[in-house]
């Protein structure tokens, strides 16, 4: 009996474009997982393996996301939000939009998805699935991606979310409680950085007085994820995770506006896919 195989992706703002590259050697190649988890950026590139898009998040990352619509002070000044999230997620990937999903092709999928966001007011971790999403509303990935502060946190339904790095940067934890025996960990940065927590703790202060316990979460952000790499080390040296991470970033950032850098970035996350072709290989 085959065993339940997870994909991990942990997102990282623009430097996603890597995890981008290795899953679409997985769709050019016909590697097949049982589960994927997304959390920020890392949802987006799953539902468009899912619906199998190859080359489609590249465009999201090189051309797209380079587009003051999506990224700006102008977006800041007129809708207190430095990214566009509705650009992205509405306007261009609805059906009449510019670069639409294949809704129908992610449905027919039969890997598992869920996408990680943290709930804004208590800040407790939100596993989203497939029936949360619907034809032309794909709120659930706004709200896995709103970085606090960066953006306004984002409504689905009656709730407000943020960013799902905040609550569970590294759901390794979450892939083997669903029955994975064995998961393809994919990292934006290499596998041994420790990340700190200094960034994370001045965007806290931002949210604090509206949302405390969010800006609690997002303060220990970098611990949480540093701790989640560590148990996937664990856990890789079992034979039962697979982590896949790149030996540099090429100069690419969380908000990078550099779409050379970022195709290197992404031609490294590409080959690196032959990674995940042995480790299946084993299963």
């Amino acid at each position: 009996m085959n065993s339940k195989i997870g994909i991990v992706d942990v997102g990282g703002g623009y430097r996603g474009i890597y995890a981008a590259g290795v899953l679409d050697y997985c769709i050019d190649y016909k590697l097949h997982f049982d589960l994927g988890i997304g959390v920020s950026a890392g949802s987006a590139n799953l539902i468009a393996y899912k619906a199998g898009q190859a080359r489609r998040n590249y465009l999201f990352y090189t051309d797209y996301g380079l587009r003051r619509q999506y990224a700006g002070i102008g977006n800041f000044l007129l809708k207190r939000s430095f990214l566009d999230l509705d650009y992205v997620y509405s306007t261009l990937s609805n059906s009449d939009g510019e670069n639409p999903l294949d809704y129908a092709a992610a449905v027919r999928d039969p890997m598992e998805f869920l996408a990680v966001a943290t709930e804004a007011e208590t800040g407790r971790v939100k596993y989203f699935d497939m029936g949360d999403i619907r034809q032309d509303n794909y709120s659930v990935m706004k709200a896995s991606c709103a970085i606090p502060f960066i953006c306004r946190p984002y409504a689905v339904g009656d709730t407000l979310y943020y960013d799902g790095a905040l609550s569970d940067p590294v759901p390794i934890g979450k892939a083997f409680q669903m029955g994975c025996e064995r998961v393809v960990l994919l990292l934006t940065l290499p596998e041994n950085t420790v990340r700190s927590s200094d960034q994370d703790r001045k965007l806290a202060a931002r949210i604090r007085k509206k949302y405390p316990l969010a800006a609690e979460q997002l303060a220990r952000r970098a611990e949480r994820y540093n701790a989640g790499v560590d148990l996937a080390k664990r856990y890789a040296s079992q034979g039962r995770v697979m982590i896949i991470a790149p030996d540099d970033t090429c100069g690419v950032d969380t908000l990078c506006r550099d779409a050379k850098a970022m195709d290197r970035l992404y031609q490294k996350g590409y080959w690196d896919g032959i990674r995940v072709s042995s480790f299946l290989k084993e299963a």
